[in-house]
């Protein structure tokens, strides 16, 4: 749900951990804890690993000892802002098969996507290159819902202007709904797009300082304690 997951979606990030969305039950937690135990990784930092702070939203930083994954930090989270429960994620995961045979379960790109909506500087320029790998690897004739992904997701200026003109009935549609910031970009108002894009940013990155700020004095008093 990472970094990792970028460099297959072709948005490749240097990526110094690897991060699991896992669904937070008492029979899952087990299986992890064997995983980490045959990793030889403890917890780092705080908080603990446990259900409750999981079910929270809580991340639990774990660093490998193993020789074939010595230093390697492990992030897994059960809960992210604004993204749907595990159930449904796993539903309309993207699996991946590799050349030898390993099979990698994703997030969609959609809900990698939304997971990115962060108040981190990394995260933004990643979700415009999540949305241009994939108009990029488009090589026929778009479907509606890809155009529709790209103009509700899309962070480049000249992309959003291109694709209303191209679907004009869908970028009039989410102008009125979910994406505002649409109206400027049928008019091929670039100044007007990269504005609204800036406000659109700020508001999210302000929402998950909301969201994480609870979380955060929790954290505070597990070190305290």
């Amino acid at each position: 749900m990472g970094g990792q997951a970028c460099v297959f979606y072709g948005a490749a990030e240097f990526s110094r951990d690897t991060d699991f969305a896992l669904h937070a039950d008492a029979a899952n937690l087990e299986r992890v804890q064997v995983a980490m135990r045959e990793l030889q990784a403890g917890v780092i930092a705080v908080p603990p690993f446990s259900l409750e702070n999981l079910q929270c939203g809580h991340a639990v930083h774990f660093r490998c000892r193993h020789p074939d994954a010595a230093g390697l930090r492990v992030d897994l989270m059960s809960r992210m802002r604004g993204v749907a429960d595990f159930p449904e994620l796993w539903e309309r995961r993207t699996t991946l098969q590799g050349g030898d045979g390993t099979i990698y379960e994703l997030l969609s790109l959609p809900d990698l996507v939304q997971a990115k909506k962060t108040q981190r500087d990394k995260d933004w320029p990643m979700i415009r290159r999540l949305i241009e790998a994939d108009h990029a690897a488009c090589t026929g004739t778009p479907s509606v819902a890809q155009a529709r992904f790209w103009l509700r997701e899309g962070r480049t200026t000249a992309l959003l202007i291109d694709l209303s003109r191209t679907f004009p009935e869908e970028a009039k549609e989410l102008s009125a709904g979910t994406r505002p910031l649409l109206k400027a970009a049928r008019l091929g108002d670039e100044g007007g797009v990269e504005a609204a894009l800036a406000e659109e940013e700020h508001a999210e990155r302000a929402a998950d300082r909301a969201y994480w700020a609870p979380l955060k004095k929790e954290m505070e008093r597990m070190r305290h304690a």
